[in-house]
């Protein structure tokens, strides 16, 4: 008897939407790790998730691990005559531990001393504002901007930043 592949949805709990995927049984895909583009959603912004799949009463679940630019979107960010500015540290929230990569370009070439004010108080300012957020308040705050928005107004009173982003999200293990 031949058993025939069949399309299952999973419920991406992030972007409140779901996908199909393609298998044999459901229980097939859970531990599974997906990736997902998210350029079209995010109007031309080219990054990707990560999801691990899980079940949770008969249903596949998808939770977030990891968000990331693509390297060639930030190439194309990057003028002349700046200075780039990047960091990477793991801070707590409430329900997990997470690496971040905030990613900082300024209007002007600046002095390392600025660039290290910069990367310092933006060290402070995201530890300070996920201890207390969810996991998932987190990456949907990535998702809308609201955490660089954020970023951006306190460190503009440093030096005024050309771009503000967050290179790269994950839970750490």
């Amino acid at each position: 008897m031949v058993v025939k592949k069949k399309y299952f949805d999973v419920n991406l709990e992030v972007l409140n939407s779901s996908i199909p995927l393609l298998g044999f049984t459901p229980e097939a895909f859970k531990g599974r790790i997906i990736k997902f583009d998210l350029t079209k959603i995010l109007k031309g912004k080219n990054c990707e998730a990560r999801f691990l799949i899980s079940m949770k009463e008969n249903e596949l679940f998808g939770e977030m691990i990891s968000f990331s630019i693509y390297p060639s979107f930030i190439r194309k960010m990057i003028g002349h005559n700046i200075t780039i500015i990047e960091d990477s540290f793991s801070c707590k929230c409430q329900d997990a531990t997470i690496r971040i990569k905030p990613f900082l370009i300024t209007r002007k070439k600046v002095h390392r001393s600025v660039a290290s004010a910069l990367r310092t108080a933006a060290k402070e300012s995201l530890t300070k504002d996920l201890e207390s957020m969810t996991k998932e308040r987190i990456f949907q705050a990535v998702l809308i901007g609201g955490i660089q928005r954020e970023l951006s107004k306190k460190l503009k009173k440093t030096y005024p930043l050309a771009v503000c982003e967050i290179r790269e999200i994950k839970l750490e293990k």
